[in-house]
């Protein structure tokens, strides 16, 4: 069902030949750990271990499962389905996106998008990023440290690169990246983009109404709660390696979809990137305000592609809230001005028809 709307969009956007090769897919999912030192920072229990989901396209034939999220019997947000530990479709070599997921978010609640690329033909590795996760207890360094987030990624590709049941379907020569809000910053940072601390305190101080510069309700942390921790003898250390290369070897292309955090970017270092980056926001983004945030990026790095849904705000890109999530008035629920579902098929479609021009289609 999840798709169904979807590829009629795409017959309509791409070539009657692309249009031809869209086709759903069983979807396999696959869990890991990998091992980042900075994790063990930014962890609530200090473990250094990041927690990797694997979508993939599976054979034909095998039972998915539903990873809508909520209480049992009664779902809030519909994610999708894929069959865990599923086998690969065949043994092609496939293109592979990175995934990074939004401020106190999941991997899981960005299914309703990774499980379609998968469908598709993509291999997609997303990870929880270490304390500043919806299913793990949130912390300060692991809202402050996030710069830290594409390593959490690179070492997820690497665990997945040893793995010998997903190693082989991987082909690295066409690797991509893909985040939402504040993982949309931590795709920038995949390829190339610098942290700018001092920057970002200095737009805050001059616009303190901005809501990137105030506490986040998935986890109120101040910018002086930030600072102190940066002063800690256990954090002065990390704090001073923000502005370092966080790139990812081998990225050839970043998808955003509303982007935050970006005053936290260098500007210089965002005019330099030369990776294409296509960027879907909307226009009545309350959280991360376009205009400085995904505007910025479009209007700094050279040929960005910009699209903006009118009436989109910021959780239209989460899955899409079930009525028992209306009902109960789920706060990320509140608010949507218009149904979710044209949004992520105008999402989707922005991604696929972008991946397969930069990367290939699987």
């Amino acid at each position: 069902m999840r798709l169904l709307t979807f590829l009629a969009a795409v017959a309509i956007a791409l070539s009657p030949a692309a249009a031809a090769l869209a086709q759903e897919s069983p979807v396999g999912e696959r869990h890991l750990e990998a091992t980042n030192p900075t994790a063990a920072l930014r962890d609530a229990d200090h473990k250094p271990t990041v927690r990797i989901t694997v979508w993939y396209p599976a054979a034909e034939g095998v039972e998915e499962k539903s990873l809508d999220l909520g209480p049992p019997g009664q779902a809030m947000f519909y994610v999708g389905s894929a069959a865990p530990d599923a086998p690969f479709a065949d043994a092609r070599r496939r293109p592979v996106i990175l995934f990074s997921h939004g401020f106190g978010g999941t991997a899981r609640m960005m299914g309703w998008f990774t499980t379609v690329l998968a469908q598709q033909g993509y291999v997609v590795i997303a990870v929880d990023h270490p304390g500043n996760n919806g299913a793990d207890k949130m912390t300060v360094p692991g809202a402050a440290l996030f710069w830290d987030r594409p390593g959490d990624l690179e070492a997820a590709l690497e665990r997945v690169k040893d793995d010998p049941a997903i190693s082989p379907h991987l082909d690295l020569r066409r690797l991509a990246i893909a985040g939402f809000a504040n993982g949309g910053s931590t795709a920038l940072q995949a390829i190339g983009a610098r942290v700018d601390l001092a920057r970002f305190h200095s737009f805050c101080a001059a616009h303190t109404d901005d809501p990137m510069c105030r506490p986040q309700p998935e986890f109120p942390v101040t910018l002086d709660q930030e600072a102190a921790a940066f002063a800690t003898p256990q954090l002065a250390a990390e704090a001073a390696h923000a502005g370092d290369d966080h790139s990812i070897r081998g990225v050839r292309a970043a998808f955003l979809m509303a982007p935050a955090f970006v005053q936290a970017l260098d500007p210089a270092s965002l005019g330099a990137i030369n990776t294409p980056v296509s960027i879907v926001l909307g226009e009545a983004d309350p959280v991360a305000r376009p205009h400085t945030n995904g505007g910025v990026v479009a209007r700094l790095i050279p040929q960005a592609q910009l699209k903006a849904l009118p009436r989109v705000g910021h959780y239209d890109f989460l899955s899409a809230c079930t009525p028992a999530a209306m009902q109960r008035q789920v706060p990320l629920c509140l608010g949507l001005q218009v149904p979710q579902g044209p949004t992520h098929v105008a999402a989707l479609q922005q991604a696929l028809i972008f991946f397969g021009r930069v990367i290939g289609p699987p």
